[in-house]
């Protein structure tokens, strides 16, 4: 029997991906987890694996297609020996709704799987929304869209990670009955026209812009238009940090674990947040999410862009375990190889252009989150010390916070906590 392989849904906001790159051909036998595919999406390129056996039949979406809708059928997988049927593809389309541009699949697959016909789907109905306490799990956008459609959040289904509400979960939902009459909400701002390419005839090649690049560009454009950055920047000494590194190197040198300054800064800013929980939080429109946990995402550049791959519960993992960790994710996010899980979320973020020389600088949020901590290069300066003029090694660290989450005075708590961290820095492995 035919089996038709559609293109995946590889994370819960994918609405649409690139077939970068075919690695079978016509005629390739191929077993479940056998690699189909090199899927591009909005945050990274993944490779696609196989979930049933056969031999690929016929390709449908040639290698190098741009925005190909999540349930496209792009393969068909037949028997050895059997003919790819005359309708094959079309056929799986007339037995369900075609998939909106804005649907992903019902219930995403995990990053390696594609997703599979409705008639032989391996995977159970999604679950109902969880809820902690009287909270409804659902995203900001869902949010917003519910309460402009009067719609019950309690009432729908939600199709994302852990029965998580998104966007595609409220098509066709209908208000609740006994939702009071609201003035009609003011439409919605016409997207802005692209930017015309202006040729002063300087010698110059096109570059088509990558998924990546391309949701790098509207987020941060949505972050500065509408999140109010306030910006509070210490300098830190960081003499007695760059001590107890040494001393900590040289003793896991026989664990193979060699600690970097980032890991033990990632370490100072979740403790830091969770000594100050009035700055671990999220800004979701009528409500403000307090997180239990500091799972903080770490600024790693790659060929293609930006990723921000997390450190779930930062401040309760050693400083080897995040060192540990976060070379494993920087590794794998270079060959766009990390699950969305493993950059999706995160309640802080973290950005370190020291290591460029980069001396101080303001960084953009990374909405949902409410904070982001610029870190700056650590540097010999003059300072005072015991009221003598003196010389340290000295960094300057900047937090960008949202001011609609996140008042000024908690700022400034929060970026004085994660200077005493790092200047008394026994407390991270305490």
């Amino acid at each position: 029997m035919a089996i038709n392989i559609q293109m995946p849904a590889l994370s819960p906001t994918m609405e649409e991906g690139t077939l970068a790159k075919w690695l079978v051909k016509e005629g390739d036998t191929v077993s479940s987890g056998d690699l189909l595919a090199e899927i591009e999406t909005d945050k990274a390129t993944m490779e696609f694996e196989a979930v049933d056996e056969g031999v690929v039949g016929k390709i449908l979406v040639p290698e190098g297609t741009d925005n190909v809708k999540v349930g496209t059928v792009i393969a068909v997988l037949v028997e050895d020996g059997e003919a790819v049927p005359a309708d094959a593809g079309a056929a799986a389309e007339s037995k369900a709704p075609a998939p909106r541009a804005d649907a992903p699949a019902a219930k995403p697959e995990p990053a390696s799987a594609p997703r599979p016909e409705p008639e032989v789907a391996r995977t159970a109905a999604p679950a109902p929304a969880a809820s902690s306490g009287d909270r409804v799990k659902a995203s900001p956008l869902a949010r917003r869209i519910a309460a402009q459609a009067g719609v019950d959040l309690s009432a729908v289904t939600g199709s994302g990670p852990n029965g998580r509400i998104v966007k595609a979960d409220l098509a066709g939902a209908k208000p609740a009955a006994a939702a009071p009459q609201t003035a009609a909400a003011p439409a919605a701002a016409p997207a802005p026209a692209p930017v015309a390419a202006q040729d002063f005839g300087i010698p110059h090649e096109a570059e088509k812009l990558s998924n990546i690049r391309k949701t790098i560009a509207r987020r941060l454009t949505e972050s500065k238009q509408q999140i109010p950055h306030i910006y509070l920047t210490v300098d830190v000494r960081l003499d007695a940090l760059l001590k107890l590194r040494g001393e900590l190197n040289k003793a896991l040198e026989s664990s193979g674990v060699k600690l970097s300054v980032n890991d033990l800064l990632i370490k100072a800013l979740a403790k830091a947040l969770v000594a100050c929980p009035k700055c671990n939080v999220q800004f979701a429109g009528d409500q403000l999410l307090k997180f239990k946990r500091a799972d903080i995402s770490v600024a790693v550049s790659i060929p293609t862009g930006l990723i921000t791959p997390i450190i779930v519960d930062a401040g309760a993992k050693s400083v080897s375990a995040i060192s540990t960790e976060m070379k494993d994710l920087a590794a794998r996010a270079k060959e766009g190889k990390l699950k969305p899980e493993e950059y999706q979320g995160g309640t802080a973020s973290l950005s370190n252009m020291g290591m460029m020389g980069i001396k101080q600088f303001e960084a953009v949020i990374n909405p949902p989150q409410a904070m982001i901590m610029a870190i700056g290069a650590g540097e010999k300066r003059p300072y005072v010390i015991d009221d003598a003029l003196g010389i340290a090694t000295v960094m300057s660290a900047t937090g960008s916070f949202d001011h609609r989450a996140i008042d000024g005075a908690d700022g400034a708590e929060l970026m004085k906590v994660f200077k005493e961290l790092v200047e008394a820095p026994l407390g991270l492995v305490a």
